[in-house]
């Protein structure tokens, strides 16, 4: 999976334009959850930033981490001065300042799941927050979506990630959260879904799908062909579905 974590790097322009950003909700949620000032803060697997700019708030100092050098380079072409940038992988990172929150944005799946917990403690603050936040941005209209998939089916047979430890789609709850509560170092797993729903044009969605990792895998000729493909199903606008399901987990004090 690593390379298939460092492909995103060839899209990190269209990566800003056309996934979407993060709701102040978000922001809320995690605050309130926390029950105290967070003052710092790490990002892990950053990408162009679009986390980033929802935590960088007045009194939070943030530290965004991103192995791949061009989503790096967009990240800091997008997010304020403010924010202490810096290349390297979750496995990169050395125990040494501790943080209020540590959270991934859509990123955490890509992580080494050996050690990731102890790893992620190390870095927090006894009491401190864990956070991991994400979703599929998906189309709203089922027949819309089943003549993609026919469109799609002789290149891929599906664009998402499976959950990393196999947790099914309709547990009730989902991963990491499963994880986080098998974990001896965290505590008070939360799981929360903030709804989205929004319209696009059919060329800005394939221009979304062009940013997905699954896509990014494709050889350049099917990539191309399959894109051309989806556009001639799609309607000129879509609806799209984007919940965004959030974790939270408290670093336990004891440990």
């Amino acid at each position: 999976m690593p390379g298939r974590a460092l492909s995103f790097g060839m899209a990190a322009e269209a990566y800003e334009r056309f996934r979407p950003g993060y709701p102040v909700e978000l922001f809320d949620l995690v605050m309130t959850y926390a029950g105290r000032p967070v003052r710092s803060a790490l990002e892990i697997g950053a990408g162009t930033g679009k986390a980033t700019r929802l935590f960088a708030q007045p009194g939070i100092t943030v530290t965004a981490t991103e192995p791949d050098r061009a989503m790096l380079a967009e990240l800091r072409k997008q997010v304020p001065a403010s924010v202490r940038t810096g290349r390297a992988a979750f496995e990169d990172l050395r125990p040494g300042e501790r943080y209020g929150l540590v959270y991934a944005a859509a990123a955490l799946h890509w992580t080494n799941p050996e050690g990731r917990w102890s790893r992620m403690a190390a870095l927090l603050e006894p009491g401190g927050v864990f956070a991991s936040f994400g979703g599929p941005v998906q189309l709203a209209d089922p027949a819309v979506e089943e003549a993609v998939r026919a469109a799609r089916a002789p290149f891929l047979e599906s664009d998402e990630v499976p959950s990393p430890d196999g947790t099914p789609p309709g547990h009730d709850m989902q991963w990491p959260g499963t994880e986080l509560q098998r974990s001896e170092w965290f505590a008070d797993v939360q799981q929360s879904v903030i709804e989205r729903r929004f319209t696009m044009s059919a060329r800005d969605y394939v221009g979304l799908l062009s940013t997905i990792s699954a896509y990014l895998e494709l050889p350049t000729s099917a990539r191309e062909q399959v894109f051309s493909r989806i556009m001639q199903v799609l309607p000129e606008t879509v609806e799209i579905a984007a919940d965004i399901t959030v974790h939270l987990a408290h670093r336990r004090r004891e440990q």
